[in-house]
């Protein structure tokens, strides 16, 4: 049986620029900092089309940078659009050396665009007996479809790929034939593409006049009996709706022609893919690619350990092939490449002799192996050490003789002369301190280390040693398995395994260590890592080993509450509606709102076709109907009760009842603490029921109370500091109300005659113009006209003329350096500030104004647990920190210490660093968190 010939046809650039996007909240950056996002997400997108659909012929077509016969036809077509973002123009190159390995066709035309050439050949090879697929989210090419000329639009996570033939065609745009999509098209226009169609009409009236005439040409000739302005307005503008619909047309002419030998899939380039991905640090594609890190190449010194895949040729692989055998690794160095001396250290005699060694050095980096990645319920079962490149000792650790061979070693680690250096050294010091035994410092670690070089970047082990080391550490599946049931423990794999696996990882690190200190010592981040990040990571520790202890019954009781209020708006809301549905489907909410209740003309649609019920379109129909408050109060009650009343119990720990969040350093890249296991940065505050979570985090017994110590308006302050604004130096300075003198500044009035609104909005504007707010973003938060909105901006920027300097200025600095820092010297590195593209340049500017006020605030936050960890330890209290949350400070405060703790907390946070302005910080004592704050 003669298999069906399947051509895929994919639209470049709408690919390409689909998958740039995709990545514009967190873009992939490699080592040398080339953006690799638009590549990666491309590459996916190929990869999976080829695999899941097995095109018997492929081509991706091209447009070209000449003019094209519609730019003859009109001037200015697609003259609205952006310059090309750099992330999309430096990845070019690269794709184009994805498909040469991929061995796929690069089609282009000089004089049209990617769509006619698409059109011409998938016409063409209709006649031929294909089935051609055209891959690409523009909906323009439904024009082409037939009974085999399909338009296959790529999904995304939100939303499944979709396969449109003829009749999903005419269902979508409510036609009757294919062909008037393109006078659908010429009706509306495009303002992407600067196709103007026909003024006033949009998608609904363009539908309403293909019903009625037909196409075009018809509505044209019949344009004066249409009624009104509409009318006027398409008499005036026949020109242009032919035009339009013209510009519209895909061409079906292009000078090429379909080579079925060139088109039919290929086998691809494995040494060229792996070059390649190895250069752009694909190691996650390459693994599901090839089944196999990027790393290796075949050996000659052994090939007959290398199966035989499916291949076509010498270095050819199949990309149909599902499963891949196993491909040698290239060239990344791995621990057979190298000359080793790791040592097992398993008795006392060893112990004694590597101890004395420690206590010679200057520098030793230590690791800890462990039965699992929570350290409170982990059991050690070893310590790896490095003093010197190559060498590592590993000391084997029996159950039940941790705390043992740990008293042996706390000579060195409690030696201040010694420097400790680990790889997330927080998680080593939790599991020794479990066992009694603290790090001393100095400390060096290598992930926070990077994180300060490339906050944007990751920064695990094994990035790491690819990236500086040319290096790919063992596989812990190598020694325990994969993850699953069948997954041994490490206490369970080969002592000599583990031995190998320990010694190098501190190995690694050690190496890591040089690399980056001679990196920071150069730049002001050097002083934040010594004096911030290391002096926290015994205070973190400390905090997430203590916890805080909720409340149990009190959160039950609560969830109890919630749920009658929960079934009592839920009876109320069907009652509303006047017929039965099920409340929590947005499907059948859409339905009973727009086509039941019909709250609105035009209701909005997501990308599926149904109604949106998001809250954002909920809260713009606020006013119209009461029922809309009940459904928000009901989504509100719900997810309050599922994320946080119901789930905190069963995260905390079942004999202490204690909630042990972890504090992640390195990961947010203005310098934030993260909260996770569980997210306690989170817990709503903004809504009286979601602040009565706060009520169930209590004291750790009746001899205590909580005390929360919280920055006023920490952000604001820096700002004034930063700016140096004269008239917001002077409100802070003489402690009045910040809001309120700012609304009296912007309306023209005097701090007593100011209205409660007049201080909401000028509240919204303070807190807007740090993240950059837009005229269009104030006037959807305020609820007010834009033109009205841009006034209040427009004066406020004249009340604080040096607002604007500083932000100004900021932006001016970021696209000389690349970079912004905070006062402390943190950097956040901007590589798009200088994008053509207005968009992603807008975003870099946004950050360049922002990045500085919220790392300082970061900074001076971490600064004020040092000092007041310090404070508490000097004084040797009973008392301990529990929580950092944003800008507040958590304490569990024995009773007998709160009359000289709370001034010293205070005293301590508002001195953290000096600015031009006082730090304001509010403190209150509690029987639970709620209360506190």
């Amino acid at each position: 049986m003669t298999k069906e010939k399947k051509l895929f046809l994919i639209d470049a650039f709408a690919l390409i620029y689909r998958s740039y996007f995709a990545f514009s909240k967190n873009p992939r950056v490699n080592s040398k900092g080339l953006e690799t996002s638009a590549v990666l997400g491309f590459t996916n997108s190929i990869v999976e089309v080829i695999k899941k659909e097995q095109p018997t012929h492929i081509a991706v077509v091209f447009d070209t940078p000449k003019a094209t016969v519609r730019h003859e036809a009109f001037s200015e077509y697609k003259a609205n659009r952006e310059a090309m973002p750099e992330g999309i123009s430096s990845a070019l190159p690269y794709i184009d050396q994805l498909l040469d390995a991929f061995n796929i066709s690069k089609l282009f035309v000089d004089g049209y665009e990617a769509d006619d050439v698409i059109g011409t050949l998938a016409k063409q090879a209709e006649k031929k007996g294909f089935v051609t697929y055209m891959m690409t989210p523009d909906k323009d090419f439904a024009q082409l479809v037939s009974d085999n000329i399909l338009l296959y639009r790529p999904g995304n996570k939100w939303k499944p790929t979709e396969v449109w033939g003829v009749e999903e065609v005419k269902k979508k745009f409510e036609i009757n034939d294919v062909s008037q999509v393109i006078d659908f098209l010429g009706m509306m226009g495009d303002a992407v593409d600067n196709i103007p169609g026909l003024p006033g009409v949009g998608e609904k009236t363009a539908k309403k006049f293909l019903a009625q005439y037909g196409n075009m040409e018809s509505l044209l000739d019949n344009a004066d009996q249409i009624k009104g302005k509409l009318g006027e307005k398409i008499m005036a503008n026949k020109e242009k709706g032919i035009l339009s619909k013209r510009l519209a047309t895909i061409l079906l002419d292009a000078p090429i022609s379909v080579d079925e030998e060139a088109l039919t899939i290929k086998p691809f380039d494995a040494e060229k893919v792996h070059a390649l991905f190895e250069e752009l640090e694909f190691r996650t594609l390459a693994k599901r690619l090839l089944n196999t890190p990027i790393q290796a190449k075949k050996t000659e010194e052994k090939p007959t350990e290398t199966p035989a895949s499916p291949s076509s040729g010498n270095g050819q692989m199949d990309l149909f092939s599902v499963s891949q055998e196993e491909w040698q690794e290239s060239s990344y160095q791995r621990i057979e490449d190298i000359k080793t001396n790791y040592t097992l250290v398993d008795n006392t005699i060893k112990r004694k002799e590597l101890l004395d060694q420690l206590m010679t050095q200057k520098c030793v980096c230590f690791d800890t192996e462990t039965t699992g990645l929570d350290p409170r319920t982990a059991a050690l079962i070893g310590l790896s050490f490095c003093f010197e490149k190559n060498s590592a000792y590993y000391v084997t650790v029996n159950e039940g003789e941790e705390k043992a061979v740990l008293e042996e070693f706390r000579p060195f680690f409690e030696n201040n002369e010694i420097e400790k250096v680990a790889q997330n050294l927080k998680y080593d010091y939790k599991m020794l301190m479990k066992y009694e035994l603290a790090v001393s410092p100095p400390y060096f670690d290598t992930m926070l280390a990077h994180y300060l070089m490339e906050p944007d970047q990751r920064h695990n082990m094994d990035a790491l040693a690819q990236n500086y080391l040319n290096y790919t550490p063992i596989s812990i599946e190598t020694l325990i398995g994969k993850k699953g049931k069948n997954q041994l423990s490490m206490r369970q794999a080969p002592i000599d395994k583990v031995c190998e696996y320990a010694c190098e990882d501190a190995d690694i690190t050690f190496q890591l260590k040089g690399i980056f200190e001679a990196s920071l010592k150069e730049s002001d981040s050097w002083s934040v890592l010594q004096n911030i990040e290391f002096p926290l990571i015994s205070i973190l520790s400390k905090m997430e080993l203590e916890g805080i202890k909720i409340d149990v019954q009190a959160l039950a009781d609560f969830s109890q509450k919630l749920e009658n209020r929960i079934v009592e708006i839920n009876d109320t809301v069907q009652q509303q509606a006047g017929t039965p549905f099920n409340l929590a489907s947005p499907k059948q909410l859409g339905q009973i709102l727009f086509e039941h209740m019909k709250l609105v003309e035009k209701p909005k649609k997501t990308k599926t076709g149904q109604y949106s019920t998001s809250e954002e379109t909920l809260l713009k129909l606020q006013g119209k109907h009461e029922i809309i408050d009940n459904i928000l109060e009901f989504r509100q009650l719900q997810k309050l009760k599922s994320t946080y009343v119901d789930a905190l119990p069963d995260l905390a720990d079942k004999n202490t009842q204690r909630i042990h969040t972890t504090y992640q350093q390195a990961i947010a890249a203005t310098g934030r603490l993260s909260s996770v296991n569980p997210n306690l940065q989170n817990i709503p505050i903004r809504t009286e029921l979601g602040r009565e979570v706060r009520k169930a985090f209590v004291p750790k017994n009746e001899e205590f109370t909580l005390l929360a110590a919280d920055y006023s308006q920490i952000e604001l302050r820096l700002m004034a500091h930063l700016s140096q604004d004269e008239s917001m130096l002077e409100a802070f300075n003489k402690g009045l109300d910040i809001h309120t003198a700012t609304a009296a500044k912007v309306y023209g009035v005097d701090n007593k005659s100011v209205s409660r609104e007049q201080r909401s909005h000028a509240k919204m504007v303070n807190f807007g113009i740090i993240y950059g707010i837009s005229a269009f973003g104030l006037s959807q938060r305020l609820g007010i006209k834009r033109g009205e909105a841009k006034d209040i901006i427009d004066s406020y920027f004249q009340q604080y003329p040096k607002v604007k300097d500083y932000m100004d200025l900021s932006i001016e600095n970021a696209r000389e350096k690349g970079f912004v820092q905070t006062i402390m010297g943190r950097r956040r590195i901007l590589n798009d500030i200088n994008s053509r593209n207005a968009v992603v340049r807008g975003y870099a500017e946004r950050n360049a104004i922002n990045a500085p006020i919220q790392g300082s605030a970061a900074d001076i936050i971490k600064l004020a647990m040092i000092h007041v960890q310090n404070a508490f330890e000097e004084q040797s209290v009973k008392s301990k920190m529990l929580l950092q949350v944003h800008d507040e400070l958590v304490f569990d405060i024995h009773k007998t210490e709160l009359d000289v703790l709370k001034p010293l907390i205070i005293e301590k946070m508002e001195n953290a660093i000096s600015l031009s302005v006082p730090l304001d910080v509010d403190a209150g004592i509690g029987s639970n968190w709620l209360e506190a704050h």
